[in-house]
């Protein structure tokens, strides 16, 4: 039986895959540089907002939800933004183990601004995405655990807590906690997270229609006012 000899390695084949993975590289480099052109908002002014609500109504969602939306409609025409005002729009979601329903105000390619919570309670993992977070209390309470800092964090109505692209925390959202959260980065790299729990868990295929739906229709709206 003759003797068994390997083919020798193509340097082609590798050369190749070294070009595309620096090239993929490069791309992401050059997408991270660019995302800013398209930023509306700023962390800091809607969490002046944030907490201008909360010292107009205390305590009181129902009310805190149309004076944030109000404001940001006064502030931002919608020849420079489109925003949508209709807040029945809820939709349940689940995401890293925790349940909640949130009304989607904004979504854009590298933007998007929701009110998110439950009156129930709920915890979870955060996630690890390629944007900034920024939760905004404005009801009830945040609860984080960053180890190996073993202390619990406390976010109470008008902080702010940031979870900065790449990191994680396991989190809770205390009973009757709802936020006005804001992730600036390249949104569609977080959707397998936000929708991977309808197909693993929930098979609530109903809310995954809406969001999407919801999600598809104002990307669209942005896009058309050229704030993609």
């Amino acid at each position: 039986m003759p003797a068994r000899t390997d083919a020798p390695a193509n340097p082609f084949k590798w050369a190749t895959r070294a070009i595309f993975v620096v090239g993929i590289y490069l791309l992401c480099s050059f997408l991270d540089g660019i995302k800013d052109r398209w930023y509306v908002f700023t962390p800091e002014s809607l969490h002046a907002l944030a907490q201008a609500a909360v010292r107009e109504h205390p305590g009181d969602i129902d009310a805190i939800i149309p004076y944030i939306v109000s404001n940001l409609t006064a502030e931002y025409p919608s020849s420079t933004i489109a925003l949508n005002t209709d807040s029945s729009e809820w939709v349940l979601s689940n995401a890293g183990g925790a349940m909640g329903a949130m009304y989607i105000i904004h979504a854009s390619i590298t933007e998007y601004l929701i009110i998110f919570g439950t009156p129930l309670g709920t915890e979870g993992h955060t996630g690890m995405h390629t944007v900034d977070d920024y939760f905004n209390i404005l009801v009830g309470e945040q609860w984080a655990f960053d180890p190996p800092n073993l202390a619990r964090e406390v976010y109470r109505p008008g902080d702010v807590h940031h979870l900065p692209r790449g990191g994680v925390k396991q989190y809770k959202c205390h009973e009757g906690c709802f936020a006005l959260e804001y992730a600036r980065g390249w949104v569609p790299l977080m959707l397998p997270f936000g929708l991977g729990d309808v197909f693993s868990s929930t098979l609530d295929y109903w809310s995954f229609y809406h969001t999407v739906r919801i999600t598809a229709r104002e990307n669209i709206r942005n896009f058309l006012v050229g704030k993609i």
